[in-house]
């Protein structure tokens, strides 16, 4: 085994921003931004349209006659494989090229979707989404390592605010999306609609997009990469099978979580002492990137859970098409749209521990607030949360993205950029999982009583879900009224209840990112002049872990540095004519001049 080596900071990197080297990528650097949030908002949107087309598929002529099980393995078998390669072609595209990685991604993305659309069986399509979520496990980590090679660091909390801004358009769009073409075409569409979509990004990216790669790989982590996707796909799985069966007691439960968390537990102490290392293990005692990842996991945790059985609230309990029940995530992006951007201008006044917290708090603010809804609450109350709930979330993933991004070096952006994806998807999974679990298990305790006039088979059937129950009430037809109507009541008062444990999850994030993610840094300090010399400009120290380099490039998120106060590698003058001119302090504390 080789022997670890020193734990690589963001400021160790030998690798200077694209912009700063090359004249072409300065100029077209939002230009290539914009192309990679339409390679994206493919992705991201499968991740939510599916979701309402699922009656369709159910029904046996305009559908495929997918049984329950066949739908949630529809989805399930995406996210599995989705969340188990993130990281893997994440460490691949540092390896082989960030480019050609995101554009084979996009490609066979597209023509799996293609797939997809014009699958004739439910076990076609169950294995044609697997191979999308394969793809879109290449082309996820492309965007946001592209980002970090392209912008420099006073720039690049900017560009990654716009880019979380995308990721939540396209959670918010998914479902109007899905039901505009469900009023229009088959179920297919919603899958062929992507075709489109990657054929214009690849042909872009071509032409705009330019390669990066890390110039000193190492050896590939063979063991690590096989670890980590063991792991993170037992661990998935045996979550997602918590939430089908109800109960986490069931051996095909704790069987695939034990064994996963054992391997992954083993590839965090095997990833410590070797000396080219698919994931840095040492990078998380920086307190930066392990209280972002932390507020990531926690938030994406309770606001995935509670998504999930919103859109049965809207639907089964308020009786909202699809279409009308997607309209209400615009509330969820435009709050997105207004707080994302402005994200790191408040970051630099307040702080990224002040802005992450704040946004938090807003995310269990809007959850508390789920209480109010009932059979009869104005739609206008839920239209309210989530746009709350969207605020919080614009303050919470542009500065705790960045908060990662800095702390990993930048020619293994890649790395980092899967572990905030993985982060999400994994969270996000646990989330659907245990509190839809728990949703269940209220829901069935507190309709049981009712059922006691209902034959054994019906009674087993009508406490599945609500939308078994109100099957079974629409075959009593008149009688069937009463039931119906303790299922709506029965649903509501299980919602309040894991709304309640949402709101407790977000908030133990804010609680950790107030202890641990570092506040605003010291005012800089200048260093006395010695005999004509012009005085430099030096941040603040900042404490640096054992046996590593010192922060040559201020990560800007967290307040340590202000963008005029930006270190630039290697004493390079900055192509930021503006920012240059202040004062930029290169390497050696020397002043570099403005481009």
């Amino acid at each position: 085994m080789d022997s670890p080596g020193t734990s690589p900071r963001a400021g160790a990197s030998a690798v200077a921003p694209l912009a700063d080297t090359d004249p072409r990528v300065y100029r077209r650097r939002w230009l290539i931004l914009g192309v990679l949030i339409t390679s994206l908002m493919a992705i991201v949107l499968d991740n939510t349209v599916l979701n309402v087309a699922l009656k369709t598929i159910a029904e046996p002529v305009a559908g495929l006659g997918a049984s329950q099980s066949q739908l949630e393995w529809a989805i399930n078998s995406y996210t599995l494989v989705f969340a188990g390669l993130l990281f893997t072609f994440g460490v691949v595209g540092d390896r082989v090229g960030r480019k050609r990685m995101l554009m084979g991604g996009l490609a066979a993305f597209g023509f799996f979707s293609l797939v997809t659309a014009y699958a004739q069986t439910p076990d076609q399509l169950v294995w044609a989404r697997a191979a999308m979520g394969l793809a879109a496990a290449a082309v996820m980590p492309q965007t946001l390592s592209i980002i970090s090679n392209v912008f420099d660091p006073a720039e690049r909390p900017r560009a990654i605010g716009i880019w979380a801004v995308a990721v939540g358009i396209g959670v918010a769009i998914g479902p109007i999306v899905g039901g505009l073409l469900l009023a229009h075409f088959w179920w297919g569409s919603v899958f062929l609609i992507n075709v489109p979509f990657t054929a214009v990004s690849v042909a872009a990216i071509a032409l705009l997009v330019p390669e990066s790669k890390n110039p000193q790989p190492g050896r590939i982590d063979y063991v690590g990469v096989l670890a980590s996707i063991a792991g993170l796909v037992l661990v998935v799985y045996g979550i997602i099978q918590g939430g089908d069966k109800g109960s986490w007691l069931h051996p095909d439960v704790l069987g695939p979580i034990v064994i996963g968390a054992a391997i992954l537990a083993f590839f965090a102490w095997y990833e410590a002492r070797i000396r080219y290392p698919s994931l840095d293990v040492r990078l998380f005692r920086d307190p930066r990137l392990s209280s972002a990842i932390a507020a990531l996991s926690l938030v994406f945790f309770g606001m995935m859970g509670a998504l999930f059985f919103l859109s049965f609230y809207l639907q089964s309990v308020r009786g909202y098409t699809p279409l009308k029940a997607g309209a209400f995530s615009l509330a969820f992006a435009v709050a997105q749209m207004l707080t994302a951007p402005r994200s790191p201008a408040l970051v630099r006044r307040f702080g990224a521990k002040a802005v992450v917290s704040t946004g938090l708090l807003l995310v269990t603010v809007a959850l508390i607030s789920y209480q109010l809804l009932g059979l009869a609450t104005p739609i206008a109350v839920l239209a309210v949360a989530f746009f709350i709930q969207g605020a919080g979330m614009g303050l919470v993933m542009p500065p705790s993205t960045e908060a990662v991004m800095s702390v990993v070096p930048r020619e293994r952006a890649g790395s980092g950029s899967a572990l905030t994806n993985t982060a999400r998807q994994v969270s996000g999974a646990l989330g659907v999982a245990v509190l839809g679990s728990v949703l269940a298990q209220v829901y069935r305790s507190q309709l049981s009583p009712h059922l006691a006039n209902l034959p054994a088979a019906a009674r087993d059937a009508a406490t599945g879900s609500i939308t078994a129950s109100q099957a079974v009430a629409a075959k009593l037809g008149p009688a069937g009224q009463e039931l119906a109507r303790f299922a709506d009541s029965s649903f509501v008062h299980a919602m309040h209840i894991t709304t309640l444990i949402s709101a407790a999850i977000t908030l133990l994030g804010a609680v950790v990112v107030m202890r641990w993610m570092p506040g605003r840094a010291t005012a800089a300090r200048p260093v006395p002049a010695t005999g004509a010399a012009a005085p430099a400009v030096v941040p603040a120290a900042e404490p640096v872990l054992a046996g590593e380099a010192p922060h040559a490039e201020a990560a800007s998120v967290n307040g340590e540095a202000s963008p005029d106060r930006t270190a630039v590698p290697n004493g390079a003058a900055s192509r930021n004519g503006p920012r240059a001119a202040d004062g930029v302090a290169g390497h050696g504390g020397s002043v570099a001049m403005g481009g």
